[in-house]
């Protein structure tokens, strides 16, 4: 159920706000493919988003708030001289994504106090140095049953599964045949209406990164192509709701889901992983 909405956190003005702040929408498309030096300054944005989760993933337990959550990775963005992506985005009023148990993603930060049993995903993304980084991860709350546990612990590894797959020269299609493929083994839905996404420059480019396999998405992936993988995995159904506020989804079935994310570049010998903090490097 949404909660009550504490008031509109502020950014400083020292600290260069997207230019889709203030507008119903973005006027920026972006480009997918980028130099060195672009990357370079996609990857400190991602760095410094993964780092914020870690901060909130610190202070999750049960008995704390997800507007408090939302308080700790603001203020993380602040103190690093970034912009929380979301603060604003097409009227998102909060400075990260909080969706808990049936919430498939886009869970606005509210009173809603976190119980033993939980699950809960943190989506968080980055803007400084004119980029964006983009991540999230599912966190548990407390004891979790043992089959929302191997929901989560799967939903990552198709993570992995998929951004293993990324090579230039291949569709983006065969992303999602990777992490559609494992997801079957273990009877899981794959939300297919919510994808990944072309970022860097603009938070959303336009490119989709499908988490299923589907002959309609043939982008061919490039060297320097930077984008993001985040499947959502379900224990029932890939149907959704949408609530009235426009932002978060819901599986039909209530049934709990699962996701992870991370900002990726393709490069000749690989994929690179461009959301990683300290923590997760070391």
């Amino acid at each position: 159920m949404p909660g009550r909405l504490s008031p509109h956190r502020q950014v400083p003005r020292h600290i260069p706000y997207p230019e889709y702040v203030g507008k119903a929408e973005p006027t920026l498309s972006g480009i997918d493919v980028y130099d060195e030096e672009a990357i370079d300054r996609i990857r400190e944005s991602g760095r410094i988003a993964a780092a914020a989760i870690d901060a909130v993933g610190d202070a999750i337990r049960p008995g704390i708030t997800t507007d408090e959550l939302d308080r700790i990775g603001h203020e993380f963005l602040i103190a690093n001289d970034a912009y929380p992506s979301t603060l604003g985005y097409r009227g998102f009023p909060k400075s990260l994504c909080s969706s808990i148990n049936e919430v498939v993603c886009h869970g606005i930060p509210d009173d809603t106090v976190l119980l033993d049993g939980d699950i809960i995903n943190i989506d968080i993304t980055a803007f400084t140095n004119g980029m964006h980084g983009d991540s999230n991860r599912t966190f548990l709350v407390g004891e979790v049953e043992p089959d929302v546990v191997a929901l989560v612990e799967r939903t990552q590894e198709a993570l992995r599964r998929g951004i293993k797959a990324a090579a230039v020269g291949r569709q983006v299609n065969v992303i999602g045949r990777a992490i559609e493929s494992y997801a079957k083994r273990f009877g899981y839905g794959v939300v297919r209406d919510f994808t990944g996404h072309g970022v860097g420059e603009a938070f959303h480019s336009g490119l989709v990164i499908p988490h299923y396999d589907s002959p309609h998405f043939t982008n061919v992936i490039e060297p320097g192509m930077v984008f993001t993988i985040e499947p959502m995995l379900t224990l029932g159904s890939t149907e959704w709701d949408l609530w009235d506020d426009d932002w978060t989804v819901t599986t039909k079935d209530k049934s709990m889901t699962a996701q992870f994310e991370h900002t990726i570049v393709v490069r000749e010998d690989g994929p690179e992983i461009l959301t990683l903090s300290e923590r997760q490097a070391s």
